[in-house]
């Protein structure tokens, strides 16, 4: 497993921005880019739920409910993958996890998680 530090996150209006940084410390580059990186949510009384990933070669795939919103770009030098989100909703809102999924054992890490509140 490898360690994720998050920032960002805090409290927004509906129709507002936010972006989530995370970084991969104590890694060298060819470690990050052996992991498909990723952002989780989980909202209150509900399961985890995938936001969005991206593979080292910079392939994303994102749910649903956030295309057309929220953007994964990937760093591969600085070891970062953020989220940009855009158009927050209240629904939104969800405690957010940084992921990082190693291509070959397919082992997970995870982030510390950082809360995200979409009110007015």
């Amino acid at each position: 497993q490898v360690q994720l530090v998050e920032s960002g996150g805090g409290l927004v209006q509906p129709g507002g921005s936010l972006k989530l940084s995370c970084r991969m410390s104590r890694a060298i580059t060819s470690t990050f880019n052996m992991h498909t990186m990723g952002w989780y949510r989980q909202a209150p009384g509900k399961e985890r739920e995938l936001v969005a990933t991206i593979t080292s070669g910079r392939t994303t795939h994102y749910a649903d409910s956030v295309k057309g919103r929220f953007t994964i770009p990937r760093d591969n030098s600085r070891k970062t993958v953020a989220l940009q989100m855009n158009t927050l909703k209240p629904e939104d809102t969800a405690v957010y996890y940084c992921n990082a999924k190693n291509d070959h054992d397919l082992t997970d890490s995870w982030g510390q998680g950082t809360q995200v509140t979409v009110s007015s």
